[in-house]
């Protein structure tokens, strides 16, 4: 078995987050789904960031914050994912590499812009997204650096990348070398609607590619067709060899060898913005992995930075993961 060079290589949407405040009124009004991932063109991804009130601007898309966030850990992480050969894009490579993450993919020279996310932040810190895929699901198999992906002792895969044909097939394929490579594959189901569209294909890689998979309450019982999260959380176990299920404020059930483990959320004074929790949850709790850590402390880990990110604005960590670990008492 080759090397391992990263303890984890993300594949995702690169995307440049455009995050600013709204009520609910105003997500009545431009007709948002709250508290979801909704996909747009990219007339509309201007007009919305016309109206985005006092916008910041970040770099972000699911799998990147997740490997940034494992960056805080101080695991040495890639990231693989198309940007244009824009401002953005290169907004989004300066900041991926200014936290010590590679990012080799070639950018899109002729095409569309790189892509964004103008997500409205509502005053219970539910974000609604506004997606416009732009240059992101150009992604095709001649993007995915081979060495790079077996150079990684877990692939960990965005499932909102399944939204275009090629960037699906990259996506297998991707799986597929890590495989072939003895790698661990991890997946996120990344969001429900994302479930919906495409539940057949995502039953086939969790019970036959994927060896961890994160997903919350909703896109469990998504992905299952079901109400009943016991029932769900029985199909899941027979479906997969590791999984980790969030609940919000009720913590996370992690699935492993024997019953399930129920952790306890780490609770925050004030819910600012839930933007990247899940992300962020499945960073911590894939640094616990690299490192060898039981399930219970990925977990843990997990929640770690989940309660920093909500705490404040935006989807990355505005403080070391690292240091709130060792905090905690984990070192690793």
């Amino acid at each position: 078995m080759a090397d391992v060079r990263f303890d984890v290589v993300g594949l995702g949407n690169a995307i440049v987050d455009v995050l600013s405040r709204a009520d609910d009124a105003f997500l009545a009004e431009w007709g948002i789904h709250k508290n979801a991932m909704n996909l747009i063109e990219e007339p509309r991804a201007h007009e919305l960031t016309k109206v985005a009130r006092e916008p910041l601007f970040t770099s972000g898309g699911s799998g990147a914050n997740t490997i940034a966030g494992l960056a805080s850990f101080g695991a040495s992480a890639a990231y693989i994912g198309k940007v244009a050969d824009d401002e953005l894009g290169a907004q989004f490579k300066r900041e991926m590499e200014a936290g010590g993450v590679p990012f080799p993919t070639p950018p899109l020279t002729d095409g569309p812009a790189t892509a964004r996310s103008i997500i409205f932040v509502t005053e219970d810190g539910h974000r609604s997204m506004n997606t416009f895929l732009g240059a992101s699901v150009m992604f095709s198999k001649e993007d995915v650096d081979v060495e790079v992906v077996k150079g990684g002792g877990i692939l960990y895969l965005e499932g909102y990348l399944f939204d275009k044909d090629d960037a699906k097939e990259a996506f297998i394929h991707a799986a597929e070398i890590a495989r072939s490579a003895g790698r661990k594959v991890a997946l996120t189901l990344s969001d429900r609607f994302c479930v919906d569209r495409h539940r057949p294909s995502f039953l086939q890689l969790v019970r036959n590619n994927v060896d961890i998979l994160f997903a919350n309450e909703e896109e469990l019982l998504a992905l299952y067709e079901t109400d009943d999260f016991d029932s769900a959380m029985a199909s899941l176990q027979a479906d997969t060899a590791v999984a980790a299920v969030t609940r919000s404020e009720k913590g996370s059930v992690v699935l492993g060898d024997g019953e399930p483990i129920v952790v306890e959320a780490v609770p925050v004074k004030e819910v600012v913005d839930t933007t990247g929790a899940g992300d962020q949850y499945a960073a911590g709790f894939l640094f616990g992995m690299s490192r060898g850590l039981p399930l219970v402390t990925c977990a843990r880990l997990g929640h770690i930075a989940a309660a920093e990110v909500i705490s404040h604005f935006g989807p990355r960590p505005a403080v070391s993961y690292k240091v709130l670990a060792e905090a905690a008492g984990i070192f690793a």
